[in-house]
């Protein structure tokens, strides 16, 4: 054998030597890549399903949306009514603040003379026998 025969032998056994040690990596390779196909294969069906899913989903929330504006309608005019009644409470509040204060003014002048003239008792006594008096009736 030649030279160029020699090296031509080692270099087959060398390729012999690297096919045999690849082989199981290869082996594994091929079997991903299968897995990898039967995944792809399924994903149309999968991304299918999910659409037809989330379409559903968007139509039922689309119908409670439109259920919850519906009630809403229905009790604005409660909540209106409730604000007017505030307001209207709250003037008439107002009003009885303002008497109050009036009557107050008013009988500021009238206790100013009870307390100069030494008449506190006498309404006290008055206001007692007023007192018994109605519960007398019962």
């Amino acid at each position: 054998m030649t030279w160029l025969g020699i090296g031509v032998l080692v270099i087959g056994i060398a390729l012999l030597v690297l096919v045999l040690v690849l082989i199981k990596p290869l082996l594994n390779l091929a079997g991903v890549l299968t897995s990898v196909q039967k995944t792809t294969d399924q994903l149309p069906q999968t991304v299918s399903d999910l659409t037809s899913q989330t379409k559903e989903v968007m139509g039922t929330s689309v119908e409670t949306l439109n259920q919850v504006n519906t009630q809403i309608k229905e009790l604005s005019p409660l909540f209106y009514t409730v604000g007017n009644l505030g307001r209207a409470t709250n003037h008439l509040s107002s009003l009885v603040v303002n008497v109050a204060d009036e009557t107050k003014t008013k009988t500021a002048s009238a206790n100013k003379l009870a307390t100069n003239k030494n008449l506190e008792g006498l309404y006290g006594v008055l206001t007692l026998g007023y007192f018994l008096f109605k519960n007398g009736k019962k």
